[in-house]
């Protein structure tokens, strides 16, 4: 093994170092530095590491889903599934891709051996799919990054059967604080409490430390309600008045804490966060300060939105939302990954008002919107690997793997 030596940032709040003490810390001042950066103190740590992480300046990445993944596994023995999980990487290594956003937790549970979350249903007793995976990916030089649903978690009556162990079931019986709260049937961690973003920057520390993974990913799933309801208890313990400033402020403190989590352990690791396309409702439905993210540094180094519009529809154009998260994108360490989906191809557009029909009338919009992005110098990322790689769209994937292999 060869050392490593790292400045290590020890600061109770840049790190989110997790405790067991009663103190119950709420997001109370709005102030990021404050909460942040105040008072660091530096200490040299040695951890050993012979692992540099492999990434690509300019990403032509896929997105391996959960489905995909439970698909892949299907009760299979070691072997068969590393049989069948080489021939998909082999797949998309081919095609031109040199990176994938493999999700590896989307419910608060681990498609890998974790101590602080349980298993997904898929997941194997007998082996680490994770630990496959990133050893057969980076035979083939791909970069794998872990693609995580930061504060999602499990349904009502899933956490009602979890071990009294994992967090998610201690925080459940807690009646007089909102560490987690049910929206839709579902629970979601609540990152107004220093204790939550704690969890959350724990569990991307277990990942990092325990797998060779070359990065890590997030998605859209922020606050999942604008309802007052969703957060009260921890709202009126701060003593704020303006809800949508407190909560954005919530999610860019978990958005530092788990960046600085990662850029501490190994610098070398990068945080790519994906916002839904609407600049918009992120920040006024889901509270992500996507413009912040974008023109600051601190916070992710690359940005991937799912601009997953045609170029008809009436309200958020492609090539009008492109140049939008475009000219966003300021800072010289965020990179801008353009997201493009497949599974629209033949389908009503229902939310593209007069491009309803756009989908069905053209098959080929998501290689005509790669080619656009390439020119204007942006990386690409396309979901999924399930609706790529589906015989309905052969001739459209022919097109798409020519202008990948072609952006050398």
């Amino acid at each position: 093994m060869k050392k490593k030596v790292v400045l290590i940032m020890t600061s109770l709040a840049l790190l989110c170092a997790c405790s067991e003490s009663e103190n119950i810390s709420i997001n109370e001042s709005l102030s990021l530095n404050e909460q942040t950066l105040e008072q660091l103190q530096l200490e040299e740590v040695k951890y050993e590491s012979d692992f540099i992480p492999k990434n690509y300046e300019n990403q032509k990445a896929i997105w391996f889903t959960m489905m995909d993944l439970e698909k892949a596994l299907n009760g299979k023995s070691m072997e068969a599934f590393t049989d069948d999980i080489s021939l998909v990487l082999e797949n998309i290594k081919s095609m031109g891709f040199n990176t994938i956003y493999l999700h590896v937790r989307p419910y608060n549970d681990a498609y890998y051996k974790s101590e602080m979350f349980p298993p997904s249903k898929a997941m194997p007793e007998s082996y680490d799919p994770l630990k496959i995976i990133i050893e057969k990916s980076h035979e083939l030089d791909l970069s794998v990054h872990g693609w995580i649903n930061p504060l999602r978690c499990q349904t009502e009556s899933e956490v009602n059967e979890l071990d009294e162990k994992y967090q998610v079931k201690k925080w459940q019986g807690e009646s007089d604080k909102d560490f987690i709260s049910v929206f839709d049937g579902r629970y979601y961690l609540n990152p107004a409490y220093e204790q939550v973003r704690e969890y959350i920057s724990k569990g991307v520390l277990e990942l990092i430390k325990n797998y060779d993974i070359d990065g890590v990913h997030i998605d859209d799933y922020f606050y999942p309600t604008t309802n007052e309801d969703f957060d009260k208890i921890s709202f009126e313990k701060s003593s704020e008045t303006d809800l949508k400033k407190w909560r954005t402020e919530n999610i860019n403190l978990m958005i530092k804490c788990i960046y600085d989590t990662i850029k501490s352990y190994n610098p070398d690791l990068i945080f790519g966060i994906s916002p839904q396309g609407n600049v918009s409702i992120d920040k006024n439905n889901l509270y992500a300060d996507v413009e912040k993210w974008c023109s600051e540094s601190g916070y992710c180094d690359y940005i991937a939105p799912q601009l997953y519009y045609g170029f008809k529809n009436e309200s958020l154009p492609f090539e009008d939302t492109f140049d939008q998260w475009s000219d966003m994108v300021s800072c010289d360490e965020v990179n801008l990954v353009t997201g493009i989906c497949m599974y629209k191809i033949g389908n009503e557009d229902k939310w593209a008002g007069s491009g309803k029909s756009e989908w069905i009338d053209d098959e080929n919009i998501p290689s005509r919107q790669i080619e656009y992005v390439f020119d204007k110098q942006s990386s690409v990322a396309i979901y999924s690997y399930d609706s790529l790689f589906n015989k309905k769209n052969e001739e459209e994937k022919d097109l798409i793997e020519k202008l990948l292999k072609e952006e050398e």
